[in-house]
């Protein structure tokens, strides 16, 4: 059982989990998390509360936003959610859904960790563009990048 640790940009916040693989790991397309991610999805995992260290200071945003206007959208922290982010680089680390009180909620991307194993479920895949989920079909270059090189065309 490997202890991963999720990071965020600047290493100040980290979330140390000390467990089994997780049980849910999700590829999620709802608005909120195109929108906290930047991107059109986002790879997330729940980790139960008791197997987490949290080091660092973080800066928190509330969804949603008490006094704002309900999001119209459904999404997958429609019940709501405490995002923690790093208040030096920005970066989300992790998050409290109200949904699931006993875990955290986690970018697995802030893990940057290879072995991480994927996602098992996939969910509000209508609010994504519909190349998403295939974005080798698309008629683009597609290139190779190994880390330590500018890459080339795939073989």
């Amino acid at each position: 059982m490997p202890i991963r640790q999720a990071a965020c940009n600047c290493g100040q916040l980290t979330l140390t989990y000390d467990g089994p693989d997780p049980a849910r790991i999700s590829l999620c397309q709802c608005c909120e998390c195109q929108r906290r991610t930047g991107s059109v999805f986002s790879v997330q995992t729940r980790l139960p509360r008791e197997n987490v260290t949290i080091t660092g200071e973080s800066s928190t945003w509330t969804f949603p936003m008490g006094g704002a206007t309900p999001a119209t959208f459904r999404s997958c922290d429609s019940e709501g959610a405490t995002y923690h982010f790093c208040p030096r680089c920005g970066s989300t680390v992790y998050w409290e859904l109200a949904i699931a009180p006993d875990f955290f909620g986690a970018a697995v991307g802030s893990f940057t960790d290879q072995t991480f194993p994927p996602p098992v479920i996939s969910g509000f895949e209508a609010y994504g563009p519909d190349w998403a989920m295939n974005a080798s079909a698309l008629p683009i270059p597609h290139h190779e990048y190994d880390g330590t090189t500018h890459g080339g065309p795939r073989l």
